[in-house]
């Protein structure tokens, strides 16, 4: 069990000191009754019969502290939990074997949980220090109600019991194991987080003593010696992301590392910035950025690493020698130089870019980088992905994709954006915004149109953080400004889309493994693999695999516009329905995913609309639950001068008069989904028609399904698996949809989502693996207009609109144009499920795409069919 602390004498306040207003409350209080109860039975492990539901306000991650030497913890990393009954707030450490609830984000800010068992653990090696430790829990609720009557989050003091049996008020903002010192991100490890990051200010005046410097080109044949390099004046030209490199057995607080790239007129150098520097130091340094440096260290330049392409031919550059700046053995002393005290004298550089348009994209080399600008017409939602090659702790990267246009070519930029270090900047991207990434590097695959990926130097930015950048006065991107002055709000609004399943580049069209190893674009995978598969998915972590096997049965599900209270796309027998599930306790050895039983019920909860169930007589019904966003907010738009000194009151014009545009938009109905229908009886009613005719059934299918050893049921579509069009009214709420779930709760977070408005229905494929053991439900989206982002570089080569070519090239023929006058007569379901009886027997390669949205559920969704025709070994 993975230990925690309490924390230092000056860090914890008496109970018996803090205001009687709160003394009086104590009564009240669950939590401080459940610490009078640890005190009075004298006992380390509490298990409680009668509990009251608190609310968890934040998760808090971090490196698991080594207990004993040589043995491994269970887990790499533990989770501070704070959690609050709406008199007091605690924190208390998670068991380890609850670790997994996290993963899967059912445990999560904003939910109330009951606590029924929990322990007190000391520290044995330091008096007086100890806390709480949550063993087990019951959890159910989507929404807090306890959160919901709180007006002041912050005012309720925080308490805990001390190694003592003292009730305590925390007053510290550290890890409970006192052996770490910060916080890392929930999700990712290259995020900063909590308040000991010093955020970038503006740098004070300065008096400096240039009179004794040296030079970039001095430092490689001053390393080795042993006096002291005399002072150094350079620019900040590159900046990497922060790298974590922690471990349980590393006795080091703080290890962090940052790479820059700085230069002086001499030339360019690699300089390190590391450990306890890089909290104090790394939000300060950007890009443009001048420093004065003392008490630096050299040491031979590491190798294998990544670096910025720098496009200066008369700068040279050292690889050979690094700088390093170290928290001790010398202390090294920074200075950031106001940009208004930088003489010309000192011959600093002035930083370059390289910008990029996308007409000329394709005829750059594979693996160069470039910086580009753009219109951002489309930003997917936020996944994860594990590092591979780890030797540390596990760790994932979180990533996002992001369509951006220029006015050179008809074709977006298409960038996937790893996270840089910047998560403001990351969490807020959205349509109709300027967006600017540095340092991208061109990726070419077979089959595909080019799309830019982050480097470890990429920055990106965005509305609201272009002023002082140097890229302003930039030609190309003053030609970009002056472009988007002809562009017309409405048009762009109905380009735009956030959200939904997005994966880059598209399947080849010719699915080729190689004979010595079995390796292929995509690892191909027995289908008895894919239960194990989906159940070690974490939270938005995405998976491409590919299966052997036979289409079994197609349904097509209807998706109703006027939707209920939850996302889930959840499948129910009507004649068998169970009654909706409570809260269940949670036990170590819990299974998260258990497809094996009938389909779930549904389970209600809170809403501000009245909501109906649509009936049905068939076997299966789909229905929906959601609720619509009511709060509004203005959007923001940006124009040349937010990219210059006057940020703040064009930014403020632009908004004003985008908004206003938007409005007379909305209101001529020029924007919003067309066609869909007001009267949520009729929507029912469409959906049972739908069921009635739009499905197919092998003939072989009702015996062999009698005989599969498992067959798997995810949920099918959700709202998080389909992108939504781009409101500025809705901004708030797409934008938390899109991200990952926050690891603290605000007011501002619900529970709330949109029903989706590109997508009426999508194809529930049953999938027998090729050795008939193993079945599984996938579900087929097809592309059917040219304003669904997942066209982009789709293969448009005509086709029947056979299911077997629709499941082959991904979309319907042809695709629809949103801006078009005309409509596109497209076939109907039923017209392309007669046409399925093709699909019997014919064995096929299925590109499956998981991702796993939290809680339960687990996406899957089909992308592609190769026949054997269109396989080939090498």
């Amino acid at each position: 069990m993975a230990c925690c602390a309490l924390m230092m004498p000056e860090e914890v306040q008496n109970i018996s000191a803090c205001s009687d207003p709160l003394t009086e409350n104590n009564q009240n209080s669950f939590l401080h009754s459940t610490l009078e109860q640890f005190i009075a039975a004298k006992t380390r492990t509490l298990k409680i019969d009668t509990t009251d539901a608190v609310a968890v306000i934040e998760l808090q991650r971090y490196l698991t502290e080594q207990q004993n030497v040589g043995q491994h913890p269970p887990d790499s990393y533990s989770y501070d939990v704070i959690v609050t009954d709406g008199v007091w707030q605690a924190k208390c450490i998670l068991d380890c074997s609850l670790n997994h609830l996290i993963h899967k984000n059912i445990i999560r800010s904003g939910i109330d949980i009951n606590i029924t068992q929990c322990s007190f653990v000391f520290n044995e090696r330091r008096l007086g220090q100890g806390c709480v430790c949550i063993e087990k829990i019951e959890h159910g609720s989507k929404e807090s109600n306890v959160l919901r009557k709180i007006k002041d989050l912050d005012s309720l003091p925080m308490i805990s019991k001390d190694g003592f049996g003292n009730i305590v008020a925390l007053q510290s903002d550290s890890p409970l194991q006192v052996g770490r010192k910060h916080y890392l991100s929930l999700w990712n490890n290259e995020d900063p987080e909590g308040r000991l990051w010093v955020p970038d200010v503006p740098p004070s005046d300065v008096v400096l003593d240039v009179s004794k410097m040296t030079l970039l080109c001095d430092l490689e044949s001053s390393l080795g010696c042993m006096f002291r390099p005399l002072p150094l004046i350079v620019r900040v030209i590159h900046k990497s992301r922060l790298r974590y490199y922690g471990k349980p057995d590393l006795k080091i607080y703080y290890p962090y590392q940052a790479y820059f790239e700085v230069a002086d007129q001499s030339g360019t150098m690699s300089l390190v910035l590391w450990n306890e520097l890089c909290p104090e130091w790394y939000q300060r340094l950007n890009v443009g950025t001048v420093l004065y440096l003392q008490n630096y260290t050299l040491k031979q330049s590491y190798q294998n690493r990544s670096r910025p392409h720098i496009d200066n031919h008369r700068m040279k550059s050292f690889h050979s020698v690094e700088i390093c700046l170290n928290p001790r053995n010398p202390t090294a002393v920074l200075t950031v130089v106001p940009a208004k005290s930088v003489p010309p004298q000192w011959g600093l550089p002035e930083v370059s870019y390289q910008f990029a348009i996308r007409s000329e994209l394709d005829s750059l080399a594979s693996n160069s980088a470039c910086d580009v600008i753009g219109l951002v017409t489309f930003v997917s939602r936020v996944e994860r992905i594990k590092s591979k090659g780890n030797t540390g702790p596990e760790k994932y990267w979180t990533y996002r994709w992001v369509h951006a246009v220029d006015g050179t070519s008809n074709i977006p930029f298409i960038l996937e954006i790893f996270a840089s270090s910047q998560p403001e900047i990351f969490n807020g991207l959205y349509p109709m915004t300027y967006l600017v990434c540095t340092q991208m590097r061109k990726c070419q695959e077979q089959d595909s149109l080019p799309y830019l990926t982050s480097s470890c130097e990429t920055q990106i930015f965005t509305t609201g953080y272009h002023k002082g950048q140097p890229y302003v006065s930039d030609p190309k991107v003053k030609s970009f400004i002056q472009w988007t002055k002809t562009l017309k709000d409405s048009v762009m609004l109905k380009k735009t889309a956030v959200g939904g399943h997005y994966c880059f580049p598209h399947a080849p069209i010719i699915f080729t493994q190689s004979v010595a190893d079995g390796s292929a674009q995509v690892p191909l995978v027995a289908a008895n693999d894919l239960k194990s598969e989906m159940e070690g998915l974490h939270y938005r972590e995405h998976k491409r695999l590919a299966i052997q096997g036979q289409i079994m049965a197609v349904y097509y599900v209807t998706l109703p516009e006027e939707t209920l209270s939850d996302q889930q796309m959840v499948q129910s027998v009507v004649a068998e329905s169970d009654p909706p599930s409570d809260q269940r306790t949670v036990e170590v050895t819990q299974t998260l995913i258990n497809r094996e039983t009938a389909p779930s019920s549904v389970q209600s909860s809170p809403s501000r609309r009245k909501r109906k169930q649509a009936k049905r007589v068939m076997k299966r019904c789909y229905i929906t639950r959601a609720r619509m966003q009511g709060k509004r907010e203005a959007g923001h738009g940006l124009t040349e001068e937010e990219l210059g000194e006057e940020e703040s009151d064009s930014e403020t014009e632009e908004v004003s008069s985008l908004e206003k545009r938007t409005d007379q938009t909305r209101a001529s109905g020029q924007l919003g989904p067309p066609d869909i229908p007001q009267s949520e009886g009729a929507t029912g009613e469409r959906a049972v028609a739908d069921c009635d005719r739009t499905s197919w059934e092998s003939s072989s299918w009702p015996k062999q399904r009698q005989e599969v050893l498992e067959y798997l049921h995810p949920g099918g579509v959700y709202s998080e698996s389909l992108s939504q069009r781009f409101r500025f009214d809705d901004k708030t709420l797409l934008l938390q949809q899109s991200n990952l779930h926050a690891a603290r709760w605000t007011p501002e977070q619900t529970t709330d989502t949109l029903s989706p408005v590109t997508c009426k229905g999508y194809y529930k494929i049953t999938i027998l693996g090729i050795n008939q053991q193993m079945a599984i439900d996938a579900a087929f989206v097809p592309v059917m207009s040219s304003g669904d982002p997942r066209s982009v570089g789709l293969t448009q080569d005509p086709h029947d609109n056979t299911l077997l070519s629709c499941l082959s090239a991904g979309f319907i023929c042809p695709l629809a144009d949103p801006l078009s006058q005309s409509e596109v007569a497209l076939p109907e379901p039923g017209e392309i499920l007669a046409t399925a009886e093709e699909l019997k027997d014919t064995h096929l390669v299925c590109i499956l795409d998981l991702c796993h949205l939290g809680g339960e559920k687990v996406e899957v969704i089909i992308t592609k069919v190769y026949r054997m025709t269109d396989i080939a070994l090498v």
